[in-house]
């Protein structure tokens, strides 16, 4: 007996509106495709699909054939960092997808099965395949049933698929993208070792590294603010005994793609330059010696190089916080003799004192001597005293007017019974460190002004100490106060008290 599947009534509308994205291009079933003879003659072949970082080998042969490509959607719980897991919707179990590799004018004949246990619908658009939506519209697939179409791959290059089942950014931002490699009928050139790698990021709930099962965020989502940014889908996917291998004086290729669903990434190798790039994933040009290279959400690129140093390669998106605060960091280790003469490696280690150094202290001194100089002249001068004081005076006013004023008005009174007054407050005058620690930290609670009881709350201020000082200057020396100016030292002493 068929299974029915029974969609729960919150996902109603996502799949109402799946349907509706997916009626790009033709929905209904239109039978088996009738080929020509000559297609039909070809021989059939079953594709090989990796998951990463591995790519299934190169094609050997110089004709086309009938390639059968099966691919099942399977939803599943699996590790997004150290205590972190994440229901990933995946291409063949893993994210990125499997890797997919076939030649310039091969017939593609494609099932996408999508697994019973799956809650969801899925498709796919495959950026390989000419046509209304990549394959999107002749694959949406219900939990427990598949889809066949075919195609001919007309364009070789390196192309991303990815889920187009609304909304779309959710199904990719859970993982649901890959590769499709369409090689040239000449091939690419033999390498040694070739790599899959895909950056994707992912919205989770809870912060990174947040402990437990965490669930999709479409908030952050629609912010493009991620979570974590991943080579691989998951924090050290590619570190450690995962890090990719190569031997020096191997020919390394990888296939590099980003699935998005929003980022453009800046991908680069650390201690290497990519001897030729294949940009955005094309076959007509490359680019030769290029240090980093732009690869768009959506997009590929194959990056390749000679390996020629020893040691460990990272690869990183070099929007550099994704590297080393979201996880998007990988390595390669390269194994192998030494050859000093194009990297040395470390070869002095001498103390250096830098600022220390006998030149660099005799420095100091004398400038500290000068300093105490300037201001021994101006305390024996009142006249630059108050000079000094009426700039700082001048600073303190535009903070104030920048910070303040709305509360405590520009006449420094205040509003009656909600925010006391400063002019002329005695509870100001009472304890100048008081009034530093209140600007810092903020009061909450009732206080007393001039003989009226005040009950509201006043934020800490995120200002710089000579901020602080400023403003404290001008608030003690405006409307009827007086008072000594504040200085940066008497604020950081404040700071700096325990409590």
């Amino acid at each position: 007996m068929k299974k029915i599947h029974v969609l729960p009534a919150a996902l109603l509308g996502l799949t109402l509106t799946a349907s509706a994205f997916a009626s790009e291009g033709p929905t209904g079933v239109q039978g088996p495709v009738v080929l020509p003879a000559a297609v039909q003659a070809l021989p059939v072949e079953q594709a090989i699909l990796t998951s990463p970082p591995h790519v299934p080998p190169p094609i050997a042969r110089k004709h086309n054939a009938r390639v059968v490509v099966n691919l099942e959607v399977r939803e599943v719980v699996m590790k997004i960092a150290d205590g972190a897991e994440y229901t990933f919707w995946t291409y063949g179990g893993s994210v990125p997808g499997s890797f997919i590799r076939i030649r310039e004018g091969d017939i593609v004949e494609f099932t996408l099965n999508n697994h019973p246990s799956s809650k969801l619908p899925h498709n796919i658009d495959l950026h390989a395949v000419t046509g209304p939506g990549g394959g999107a519209a002749s694959t949406f697939t219900a939990p427990g049933h598949g889809s066949k179409f075919t195609f001919k791959a007309l364009n070789p290059g390196l192309y991303v698929y990815h889920c187009a089942t609304a909304p779309v950014p959710m199904h990719i931002g859970n993982g649901m993208y890959g590769l499709i490699l369409v090689e040239p009928k000449d091939g690419l050139p033999p390498v040694d070792k070739e790599f899959y790698v895909m950056q994707g990021e992912f919205y989770t709930q809870g912060t990174f590294g947040a402990p437990g099962l965490q669930n999709f965020d479409m908030a952050k989502s629609i912010d493009e603010h991620p979570t974590y940014v991943l080579f691989n889908g998951a924090v050290g996917s590619l570190v450690g005994d995962k890090a990719l291998a190569a031997a020096v004086g191997e020919r390394v290729r990888i296939y590099f793609g980003v699935g998005g669903p929003n980022l453009t990434s800046s991908f680069h190798v650390i201690g290497e330059i990519f001897d030729k790039v294949w940009p955005e994933g094309g076959m007509r040009y490359v680019q030769e010696h290029v240090q980093t290279t732009m690869i768009p959400s959506g997009g590929a690129a194959i990056v390749e190089f000679k390996l020629d140093v020893p040691g460990t390669y990272v690869l990183v998106d070099h929007s550099l916080s994704r590297a080393f605060n979201k996880g998007a960091l990988g390595m390669l280790k390269a194994s192998g003799p030494e050859d000093r003469v194009i990297y040395s490696g470390k070869e002095i280690d001498a103390v250096y004192f830098g600022s220390q150094a006998e030149a660099g202290t005799d420095s100091s001194k004398r400038e500290a001597e000068l300093k105490e100089k300037i201001a021994a002249e101006m305390r024996a001068n009142p006249a630059i005293a108050g000079l000094t004081k009426e700039v700082q005076f001048e600073r303190g006013k535009q903070t104030y007017m920048a910070s303040c004023f709305a509360c405590h008005l520009p006449d420094g009174k205040g509003m009656a019974n909600v925010f006391p007054p400063l002019a002329g407050s005695d509870f100001l005058k009472a304890d100048r460190d008081r009034a530093i620690r209140i600007v810092l930290k903020g009061l909450t609670g009732p206080v007393t002004v001039n003989g009226v009881a005040y009950n509201s709350a006043m934020p800490p201020q995120p200002l710089t100490d000579e901020q602080v000082a400023d403003v404290l200057t001008f608030v003690t020396n405006s409307w009827g106060n007086a008072g000594e100016p504040y200085t940066v030292d008497d604020v950081r002493r404040v700071k700096n008290e325990a409590h």
